[in-house]
This record gives C-alpha cells, sequence and structure tokens, in this order.
C-alpha cells in the first residue's frame, strides 16, 4: 500500500512491523502501508467467509463445470480458512517470508471477487451492494463502538490531528469507510493488560474493510468490463499498481493514493475471482495457466528478492512485487479448484474448525491483532518471574508460547462478538458455529 503522506516519517494491518510482529502486513499503517498489512491473511478477513454462509444462494457452481446447484464450494473454504490462519500467524511471528508462501489477502480478495460475481449473476446489483453493505458495516460499528471509547478515554482527542474540524469529519470512516478510519497512534496501554500502541493495532487493519467496500461498490463496472474486454480488464489493475510504482502516475493526497494503491496491488485478485465465475478462466487452454503463472510469480519474486527482503520490510510493504505475485499464485489456486461439494476423507477432521474460520472470519479478522497486543503485555509480566528469567528465557522471547494464548483469546472475541456478522447477515445469533447439528450453521 502506499504511504500516507501525513505519516511519512514512519509501517498494518495488515501494519507497522515490530521485532517479533508486525503491526500489519495485511495492515498498513498510515505510516508505512504494505499491501496486505496486518490483517486476515478477512488479511483475511475476513468477512467473505460470512458472506458465504449468507441468506443468498451459496452455490460454488461454477458455469458449466463443478457442482450442479447449490451447496458450499469447500476448496474455497479451506482457501480461506488458512489465508486467515496465516493473517494472525504473520502478525505475531512478523517473518518476511510468510507473505510469499500463501498471499493471504490476495486469496481473500480473489475468493469475494468470485462470491460477488456469482451475486451479481442473480439479483440486481443494487440490492448486491447493499446485502454486502449490510453484512461489512455493523462488525466494523461494534468494533468502532468499543475501540474509540477507549482510544477517547486514553487521551485522544481532536487536538492530536492539528485540524480539530476534519477530526470530526474523519470519525465519519468508522461508520462508511470510504477513506481508513482515524486512531491514535500514540496512546499508552495498560499495564499488564494492553500494550502501547494498541490503537494501532486497532486500526490499521481497517484497510482492508476499506478496500473490500470500494471493489463492492465498483464490481457492477468490473463486472461488465470485465465481460467486454477480459483480459485488459484483468490486467489492467497490474498496470496501475506499476505505475504508481515507477513514477508513471502522481497522486496528490495519501488517501487517495492508498486507495489506487490497494486497488493495483489486489484489484486483479479480484477480478480473477470474478473471472472465475463467469467461465472466463476455463477458457483458456489448459497449458496456459501452468506456464504464464510462475513466470509472472519469478518476476515478482525477483523484484521482491532485489528491494531488501526482510523482516519490517517485506511483500506487503512492495505493492508492485505483491501485485504480481498474488496474481501469479491466485491464478494458479483458481485453476487447480476442484470445487469440492464434500470433504475429501483426509480433510473430514477439519470440517468444524474450517467452518467456524469461515463463519467468524470478519470478527477474527478485525479483533486479533488485539488479541496479540493483549497476550504481548500479558507475557511482558513474566520477566517479573525470576525463576523463568534464570532458567526458562526462550519461553518469554519466543512468540511461540504466545500463539495458543492469541487463538484463545481470540476465541474468546468471537463468542463476545461473532454474533454481529449473524444479526448482519440476518441470521439467528450464534455462539459458536462449527457447523454441528443444532449450531444454527449452513452446511452444504
Amino acid at each position: 500500500m502506499s504511504t500516507h503522506p501525513a505519516d511519512a516519517t514512519a509501517e498494518l494491518p495488515e501494519l507497522p512491523h515490530p521485532p517479533t510482529r508486525n503491526a500489519g502486513p495485511e495492515q498498513r499503517s498510515p505510516e508505512q502501508r504494505s499491501p496486505e498489512r496486518q490483517g486476515s491473511e478477512q488479511r483475511g478477513s475476513d468477512q467473505q467467509g460470512s458472506e458465504q454462509q449468507g441468506s443468498e444462494q451459496q452455490g460454488s457452481e461454477k458455469k458449466g463445470v463443478g457442482k450442479q446447484g447449490g451447496g458450499r464450494d469447500r476448496y474455497f473454504d479451506l482457501l480461506r480458512a488458512i489465508a486467515l490462519f496465516r493473517v494472525v500467524f504473520y502478525h505475531l511471528m512478523g517473518w518476511a517470508w510468510l507473505p510469499v508462501v500463501f498471499p493471504s489477502m490476495g486469496v481473500m480478495f480473489a475468493l469475494a471477487g468470485n462470491l460477488m460475481a456469482r451475486s451479481l449473476a442473480k439479483r440486481p446489483a443494487l440490492g448486491v451492494v447493499r446485502g454486502r453493505l449490510r453484512r461489512l458495516l455493523p462488525p466494523l460499528w461494534l468494533l468502532g463502538a468499543v475501540g474509540v471509547t477507549g482510544m477517547l478515554a486514553a487521551g485522544w482527542s481532536p487536538d492530536d490531528e492539528g485540524h480539530p474540524g476534519w477530526w470530526w469529519l474523519h470519525l465519519a470512516y468508522w461508520v462508511l469507510p470510504l477513506s481508513d478510519p482515524p486512531y491514535g497512534e500514540g496512546l499508552p496501554g495498560a499495564h499488564g493488560l494492553i500494550s502501547d500502541g494498541w490503537a494501532v493495532d486497532l486500526g490499521v487493519p481497517l484497510w482492508y474493510l476499506r478496500a473490500y467496500l470500494w471493489f463492492v461498490l465498483l464490481s457492477p463496472l468490473l463486472l461488465r468490463a470485465l465481460r467486454r474486454l477480459p483480459w485488459p480488464t484483468i490486467v489492467a489493475p497490474v498496470a496501475l499498481s506499476a505505475a504508481l510504482e515507477f513514477g508513471a502516475l502522481s497522486v496528490p493526497g495519501w488517501r487517495l493514493e492508498a486507495e489506487l494503491s490497494d486497488f493495483g496491488t489486489f484489484g486483479a485478485c479480484w477480478l480473477l475471482g470474478m473471472a472465475h465465475q463467469e467461465g472466463i478462466l476455463r477458457r483458456l487452454p489448459r497449458y496456459a495457466v501452468p506456464s504464464l503463472a510462475p513466470a509472472v510469480a519469478g518476476i515478482g519474486l525477483w523484484y521482491t528478492l532485489t528491494h531488501d527482503l526482510r523482516e519490517g520490510h517485506d511483500l506487503d510493504d512492495m505493492p508492485f512485487a505483491q501485485s504480481l505475485w498474488s496474481f501469479a499464485a491466485v491464478l494458479l489456486l483458481l485453476h487447480i479448484s476442484p470445487s469440492w461439494s464434500e470433504w475429501p476423507g483426509r480433510l473430514r477432521r477439519w470440517d468444524r474448525l474450517i467452518t467456524l474460520l469461515n463463519s467468524r472470519a470478519v470478527t477474527i479478522y478485525l479483533w486479533h491483532n488485539v488479541c496479540i497486543a493483549v497476550v504481548e503485555a500479558l507475557w511482558d509480566r513474566l520477566w517479573g518471574i525470576s525463576w523463568l528469567e534464570t532458567n526458562a528465557t526462550w519461553v518469554l522471547e519466543s512468540p511461540w508460547p504466545q500463539l495458543p494464548a492469541v487463538w484463545l483469546l481470540t476465541a474468546a472475541c468471537v463468542v463476545c462478538f461473532g454474533w454481529m456478522e449473524d444479526l448482519a447477515a440476518r441470521r439467528r445469533p450464534r455462539v459458536w458455529p462449527d457447523g454441528r447439528v443444532g449450531a444454527g450453521s449452513h452446511r452444504a
């Protein structure tokens, strides 16, 4: 993502990069917005998971192939679950190679684009867009009610931005995120409860919701362009990313620059998802994707490696490289797409976990980064135990022991806040929608 001029002195969510974890890959802070920036790899999201479970028919029907009729595409569910897990894992570990191993945000945008095209093929565009906004916004409002209240209590005020009038106006982005909602960057934490910088952890991942919102609003036009000129439309975002990267296009204002940068970085992924649903990818010769995708990925990887890939500066901080790498990975994953109406034998044991991750993708994406901040603050208190400091320093320094605690706290957020996703989808609220009989979740 593009660097926000207002924060030109400094990186999201999906975010800023700490020593052991980055405030965001799928989070790009105004200081260093990277494409993936902290954020749910839902970067994740996710949100696409809850959408796929909504009242609209969720058939994964691929035109002309795969399943016929309704039902969930469990392959897509698996990709979304992996993407979401990778987002959380990355934001805790901060390893620069994780976005290369699996470009979560590109995958999540592709799955959302596929779902959007499916809905637009069945219902009027205005109704589809309205339905998507209804599912997207209430979880954000709940986060804002808690987060903004906490920031105000911690001393955040209009004077922090230097323009009190604009501060009040920008608060509207917590209601409709046409641009990045504001948050307090220098707010102190509560000793022993949450670490300093928690407001950044909460706010930076919201770039994903802002980008998702714009993709939804533009989807009716994108689908028309895709049907008229498929491949020029698909590669146009990559060309935009290249123009921004190499200075051929200059954009005034960091907000517009961030929006164009994210469209250039992930727009091709969204369009590939739509093209998959439209059957455009199936019209390619069988050898085309396996021949083209590795070449594009190779260029993206070469660009990444020659531009100082390291912890704190990874693929998420290189929008053009991210656009190429994500395009290639998504193209291959959609090409493979087996369209499972039911789980293969070896994956059946993971059914409930994957169903839960898909059902609460938005909640997990929005809250996991704050959970990491809480766990880190609690972990710091363990340095006060002399035996651990003397005999088990690795427990205090390694992020691995924190991982179960992060997921446990994230699970608590699912229980406490996940019901909002059900209300947004006009479903009966559920505490733990893992697909069990009686849990009220949709099954294939």
